[in-house]
């Protein structure tokens, strides 16, 4: 689930949604090698080498996204080594019109929910589900409350603590999820951090597989305070709250329509590549931007070469590098990011 998933219906449901964000850096990839060729990015390897250790036993489902044709065929190849286990592929509209999209989205949902109602032997009711997209509303307005305070004092809300924190999200119920980021924020706005003279930079291409840990701190000590990123997305999916009022699924499905962030997996609508970004830039107070795709990732490598020219046409100053989630070695990355941060810093 590393980019969208309702997660409302699975709780609604009375089912906790689990992300899963590959193995990192903490599996030795043996028998998903055999799964995949190797020109495929590594999430899909590590995620069938967990699942065949074992990993995933508590399971009783898994729900892959719409992001590229190797999720796509990770679902097929997890019906394959887990026949008894229920898996579905969950797509989403690639036409945003109410009639066309809004119709085939709507008409996904509600057989989720069927779906979700025979695994679970329950019901989801329309109360029950407008109380669940009250939870995560409230938790996406954390978050993005988290978002605001770093661009505003970055040096009391560093990325590598929020990164830490929107993991979190994965495994925990949304309740103690937004606690959590309640008691963050307290201490975040109490602490007696010092700001230093550091360059501002916004992160992109890391939507789907995700950083080492590592190499966000890597990035912070070669002089750069992450103001601005696209990882985790599914914490900020959709942008704003879902209407309480009315049929719960067609508020969802509104949702999707009109505030889905812009992402390379996701096809655009309106307006121009680079336009979203460019926005992010000026209101994080962004100096520059940081391209860190991961390597093989066919969305983040077409969608850089569109993007990367609006950033450069609007003189803001930009870098890019790849990344796997089981990275290693950093030295190169920080040599590169403390001269770009240099280069922000000396103009």
């Amino acid at each position: 689930m590393p980019i969208y998933v309702p997660r409302e219906l699975i709780h609604a449901a009375g089912m906790l949604p689990v992300g899963i964000m590959g193995g990192g850096d903490q599996v030795d990839i043996v028998r998903g090698d055999a799964c995949y060729q190797s020109y495929i990015c590594h999430i899909p390897r590590s995620t069938v080498e967990l699942g065949l250790s074992g990993a995933f036993a508590p399971l009783d489902g898994m729900i892959f996204p719409s992001i590229c044709d190797v999720i796509r065929n990770l679902s097929g190849m997890w019906q394959i080594l887990f026949p008894d286990m229920y898996v579905r592929y969950f797509d989403v509209p690639q036409n945003f019109s109410e009639e066309i999209g809004g119709a085939f989205y709507e008409r996904d949902l509600r057989l989720l929910v069927e779906e979700l109602e025979r695994l679970g032997n329950t019901t989801v009711t329309d109360d029950g589900l407008r109380h669940s997209i009250g939870l995560y509303n409230e938790n996406r307005r954390l978050v993005e409350g988290l978002y605001e305070m770093r661009a505003r004092v970055p040096w009391k809300v560093p990325s590598s603590e929020l990164y830490l924190l929107l993991r979190a999200g994965n495994v925990l119920p949304v309740e103690e999820h937004s606690d959590l980021l309640r008691e963050y924020a307290a201490a975040a706005e109490a602490c007696d951090r010092h700001p230093m003279d550091l360059a501002r930079v916004a992160v992109r291409g890391c939507f789907c597989e995700q950083p080492p840990w590592e190499l966000i701190r890597t990035l912070e000590r070669s002089g750069c305070y992450i103001v601005d990123d696209d990882w985790v997305l599914v914490m900020r999916w959709p942008m704003g709250d879902v209407a309480l009022e009315g049929d719960p699924v067609k508020n969802l499905v509104t949702a999707f329509l009109k505030r889905s962030p812009a992402c390379p997996s996701m096809y655009l609508a309106e307006g121009k590549k680079g336009d979203a970004l460019l926005e992010s830039v000026r209101h994080s107070g962004a100096e520059g931007a940081l391209f860190m795709a991961a390597s093989f990732c066919d969305p983040a490598l077409l969608d850089q070469p569109m993007t990367m020219p609006a950033v450069e046409a609007a003189g803001i100053p930009c870098t890019s590098f790849l990344f796997a989630e089981n990275t290693g070695q950093f030295q190169v990355i920080r040599e590169q990011a403390g001269t770009f941060a240099d280069s922000i810093k000396l103009a």
